[in-house]
């Protein structure tokens, strides 16, 4: 006898169908990929080869792949920064009240739930009646970070609040400054969620679409270029191009991870050694 209810089975069928909805879509995209030189953009599949992946590194008659991906890299990465810094910052000063905290902190929310493409109009408005150049490096830029601010702030918060000021207290006995403490004692306790924090900020402005679209200016970010693609490519390269990039993705995240992998391994080792020492 199956010592498992039957709730279990329904549990199990019901969070299988889940997995094949969120990522059936993309699992279709890469298959249809590898499509033969003769294929379409729908199933059944004519031929397998790597033909649309070498496509992509020729000169193409619509749309420009490889200067929307290094803009959207080049942006991801000023964003990622900016989001550590900012965060940081404001996960030190949100440690203690102070006048306006409350309302500072409702007002940063505020924008996770404004619609992505009203902050888009907004900022691009504000641009253009203030006679600024829209611009993906500056509209852009700062569209975004209505978006990965929030998210890096709200980690930061969390991470303080189970923060134990005893460390900074025994670095300020030692004779440590305020920027010493931070620096040799805050910083590389909280690395770990530092680099969860970067994961938000290059994956979420990598991604981004909405807030983009009107902000973004001449030149077309990765996702903007994708969707344009979409009205004037019918060959599966647009496919091989969505495969590319998805790929990207999980490469960041793999080296991320890995970075926090060897920082824990890092600080045991470094534990360890201490301890010997003691002996």
């Amino acid at each position: 006898m199956d010592p498992r209810p039957r709730s279990f089975y329904f549990l199990a069928a019901f969070f299988a169908l889940f997995l094949i909805f969120l990522y059936g879509p993309t699992l279709t995209i890469a298959i249809l990929s590898f499509q033969g030189p003769q294929g379409g953009l729908t199933f059944p599949m004519n031929g397998v080869s790597l033909h649309w992946f070498g496509d992509l590194f020729r000169e193409q008659a619509v749309g420009d792949i490889w200067g929307s991906f290094r803009r959207s890299f080049a942006l991801g990465l000023l964003v990622m920064v900016t989001t550590i810094v900012v965060s940081v910052m404001g996960g030190l000063a949100f440690r203690r009240r102070f006048a306006g905290s409350t309302v500072l902190f409702y007002l940063i929310v505020t924008s996770l739930v404004i619609p992505s493409i009203l902050i888009s109009l907004g900022v691009g408005l504000i641009f253009t009646q203030s006679g600024l150049r829209i611009h993906w490096a500056t509209s852009g830029y700062g569209a975004q970070l209505t978006w990965t601010l929030p998210f890096g702030l709200l980690i930061m918060l969390a991470v303080f609040n189970r923060f134990d000021p005893a460390y900074e207290e025994a670095a300020r006995d030692l004779g440590a400054s305020p920027w010493q403490t931070v620096r040799h004692v805050v910083l590389p306790i909280i690395a770990p969620s530092l680099i969860g924090v970067a994961l938000f900020g290059f994956t979420l402005s990598y991604d981004e679409f909405a807030r983009t679209l009107l902000t973004a200016g001449s030149y077309n970010t990765l996702p903007l270029e994708i969707f344009g693609m979409t009205t004037n490519v019918t060959t599966p390269v647009i496919f091989a191009l969505g495969t590319m990039t998805t790929a990207f993705s999980l490469v960041v995240i793999g080296v991320f991870f890995s970075v926090l992998w060897l920082s824990g391994r890092r600080r045991v080792r470094q534990g360890s050694d201490a301890g010997k020492g003691m002996v």
